[in-house]
């Protein structure tokens, strides 16, 4: 053999060992990147060519897939939409998933780990692969009642079982229809989607757990009075209360909300501080303190942790390294504190649990397709913020918030009901956020809840959380009570 086509040869050979492994590559390392890639269009069939789980609160589905005449065979469908799309998210052709569409793909689909068995009995039996059924916390009751109250005030309310962590309402306004998004023309859900863009009130956004964080004003109050009380200060003990509180170096007071008096004589038990949400006494009251002592109960109620549930929380943010005037402004809820609705209700959560916070948590079990339970979620102790005497004290004086405080909208005929409410200013022209944090009854809880109304909502006037908050949490309250049978 000449010299040329000895040279000839080897090429040859080269290129047909190229195209070997390049052949072994694209079937074997790569083939898994392959067939989950969006744009493969295949894989898009085959993966809605198979029965998806339904999404099941109090045992009715209110996420399932329909079976179609078209090359997708199932159109995923949505009932009340709406009012659970912030729990179920959708399951789009051309944007993907969220939440528990997408925290729970691998067991709605059918090829999680754990409903290996299921499918080989498939394979065995010949029967088609179904995905498993996922069952959420959710009341409906409860579900329905928040969103009923809260309306079209841009917001969010977030209920929980005290004893378990259970998330029983998880509502965010404005909402969407994922309906819209789950249609089988991408012109159409392409067109819905920048419809929903396009919405300056960010109709996308969970404003429950994640998106923005937002002050949570007279509401913390209740993390520094638990620091107080673990420092050894009681309902009784006297704060300074004066009507205008000197910030330390600078030129600047903290007056009270709406320049009201808290004292005649600047002197106020912790107690009445709470109830009529006094700003210079807890103002004075977390610089006495200190703040790396409210910044540790703080971070005991869950400030700075990374939630999931199964959906990603965005953390709740504290000052870093604040001074004596900005512990003070910190300690009423306002500087650089930032909480989320979520936040909030675990602070409740935890009081009302005798001091117990419990890991919040939204799937409750997966059932395969015979029904049985493959996953079960069990209640977890998250962490111990209070002992049991100081969330004791600290539940009395939130029921004297309600009772006879800036709560009394909160009141529910026949049951003792605890709360805080909270103004938080937003350091901007618009009218400040509107909070109400609580829980009933108040012996023995079995709900716990935080409404945020952005901004005070439609609300005309003045607005407070005590005037747009409390009603909305007693309604949320009231049903939480009618259908647990807490009443």
């Amino acid at each position: 053999m000449n010299e040329p086509i000895r040279r000839l040869s080897i090429v040859v050979l080269a290129m047909i060992l190229t195209l070997m492994v390049a052949a072994s590559y694209i079937q074997v390392i790569a083939a898994g990147d392959l067939n989950a890639d969006a744009r493969n269009v295949r894989t898009l069939y085959r993966e809605y060519g198979t029965f998806r789980g339904p999404i099941v609160v109090d045992g009715e589905s209110v996420v399932w897939s329909e079976p179609v005449d078209d090359p997708f065979n199932y159109q995923r469908t949505y009932a009340d939409g709406p009012l659970y799309a912030a729990a179920t998210g959708y399951y789009s052709i051309v944007f993907g998933r969220t939440a528990i569409e997408q925290t729970e793909n691998d067991l709605l689909s059918g090829t999680a780990d754990s409903l290996f068995w299921t499918r080989l009995s498939n394979l065995v039996s010949g029967e088609t692969q179904r995905g498993a059924s996922v069952e959420l916390t959710l009341d409906a009751a409860v579900q329905e009642a928040a969103a009923a109250a809260l309306g079209d005030s841009s917001g969010a309310v977030v209920a929980l079982d005290p004893a378990t962590g259970e998330v029983l309402a998880m509502v965010t306004s404005p909402t969407y229809d994922p309906a819209t998004l789950a249609g089988h023309s991408s012109a159409e859900v392409n067109e819905s989607y920048q419809a929903l863009l396009a919405q300056e009130d960010g109709p996308l956004v969970n404003r429950a757990i994640a998106g923005d964080t937002y002050p949570p004003g007279s509401t913390f109050k209740l993390v520094v009075a638990a620091a107080a009380l673990e420092a050894g200060y009681d309902a009784d003990s006297e704060l300074y209360a004066p009507d205008q509180l000197e910030l330390p170096d600078t030129s600047r007071t903290l007056g009270n909300y709406g320049g009201e008096s808290c004292s005649a004589n600047e002197r106020q038990t912790l107690a009445e501080s709470l109830e009529m949400s006094c700003n210079t006494s807890f103002a004075n009251l977390g610089m006495q303190l200190g703040w790396g002592v409210v910044e540790r109960k703080a971070e005991e109620f869950g400030w700075g942790e990374q939630l999931s549930i199964p959906l990603a929380v965005t953390p709740s943010r504290l000052p870093v390294n604040p001074d004596e005037a900005q512990t003070a402004m910190a300690s009423i809820g306002q500087y650089d504190d930032r909480a989320t609705p979520l936040q909030m209700a675990m602070v409740a959560a935890g009081i009302a649990n005798d001091g117990v916070l419990m890991r919040p948590y939204l799937v409750d079990n997966v059932r395969d397709a015979d029904l049985r339970v493959v996953e079960e979620t069990e209640p977890a102790e998250m962490s111990q913020p209070m002992t049991r005497a100081d969330a004791n004290e600290l539940t009395d004086m939130m029921v004297g918030v309600v009772e006879s405080g800036t709560g009394t909208a909160a009141q529910i005929s026949g049951v003792e009901v605890a709360g805080k409410t909270g103004t938080a200013e937003t350091g901007t022209d618009e009218r400040p956020h509107t909070w109400f944090v609580g829980f009933a009854p108040a012996d023995n809880p079995v709900v716990a809840v935080a409404v945020l109304v952005e901004n005070g909502g439609s609300t005309e006037g003045e607005v407070t959380g005590g005037r747009v908050a409390a009603p909305i949490a007693r309604s949320v309250m009231e049903a939480a009570l009618a259908s647990r049978g807490g009443s």
